[in-house]
């Protein structure tokens, strides 16, 4: 019996994958083994270094929760803003006019180009000399600035490969019943490569709620990261509180990951052919109405005719 991506494994690819399996799960052990002893010895795994996270509501209700909140909502603006911005530009791209274009495509690959970190440090600038923006809000501007630039950018690619990985049919046939482009980008195109974007679109959007901490450690920004450092300073627990945060990040990422695989199954069962087979009566209908057109009811025959 064989899989169609691989042949179905003989007795000496089975020994040898349970082999590969044993090796890998003994190093994993000692791997697990070395950094237990490590930080056993280096007294990290005292109670007391772990105890402030499960017993003393201050360091969530003070620290944690609050940069969290300021985290979340980082994230949550520049996807609201950076996924309409990044299709607009993407669609830009395919345009066939030129002036519309060659502009989204500079500002796409000049953005795409930039690390991320450049571009909040020159929004903090810029809001600092030329706006009235107050200095409590500026990081959360200059955050959101530059994660919306540079994931748009990226976004924009993501939107127009998977537009491009269409099949040049499904175009074809929407000019050939006189869509205008825009009525085929809007209602043929753009709802099939939804599905072929999804993983995509997520990964970006996870590089998003990760990115915020680069706010924390440049701009002052009070999110997960930064407050995370307030909490080891006060508590003296540095490893512990990198633990605690990394495990936040994780469920966060968890849930939107978990989210967007349920969106993608959902979207692929609703694009499923209802599989409707028409009866007697219909087909005579059907028959009928064709006999005063020219060529008659061409395609259509009644059950137990020959076509």
């Amino acid at each position: 019996m064989t899989s169609v991506l691989y042949d179905t494994p003989g007795p000496r690819a089975k020994v040898r994958n349970i082999l590969y399996t044993v090796v890998f799960l003994v190093l994993l052990a000692a791997l697990v083994w070395f950094v237990w002893r490590q930080m056993s010895d280096k007294d990290q795994l005292q109670w007391a270094k772990w105890s402030p996270f499960f017993t003393d509501s201050r360091a969530w209700d003070t620290y944690l929760l609050p940069g969290l909140g300021n985290t979340l909502k980082a994230a949550a603006l520049s996807m609201v803003i950076a996924l309409p911005l990044g299709a607009l530009f993407g669609i830009g791209r395919l345009s066939d006019h030129r002036w519309v274009r060659v502009p989204a495509g500079i500002v796409v690959e000049f953005f795409r180009s930039i690390p991320v970190l450049i571009l909040m440090v020159f929004a903090n600038q810029f809001y600092s000399q030329s706006t009235d923006i107050s200095s409590d809000s500026r990081p959360l501007y200059a955050v959101v600035t530059g994660l919306v630039l540079y994931n748009a950018s990226v976004l924009a690619e993501v939107v127009r490969a998977g537009i491009l990985a269409l099949p040049k049919g499904q175009t074809e046939a929407a000019q050939a019943i006189g869509l205008r482009k825009g009525q085929t980008m809007g209602s043929i195109l753009l709802p099939q490569a939804v599905t072929t974007m999804l993983p995509a679109i997520v990964s970006q959007l996870v590089v998003i709620v990760k990115d915020t901490a680069l706010g924390g450690a440049v701009l002052n920004f009070t999110e997960l990261m930064s407050a995370r450092k307030t909490l080891a300073a006060n508590y003296a627990n540095v490893i512990q509180s990198f633990v605690i945060v990394a495990i936040v990040f994780i469920l966060l990422n968890l849930l939107l990951t978990t989210f967007a695989s349920w969106l993608e199954r959902r979207l692929r069962r609703s694009k499923r052919s209802t599989g409707a087979v028409l009866g007697a009566d219909a087909v005579s209908e059907m028959a009928a109405a064709g006999e005063g057109r020219p060529g008659g009811a061409a395609g259509v025959t009644k059950p137990g005719e020959e076509p």
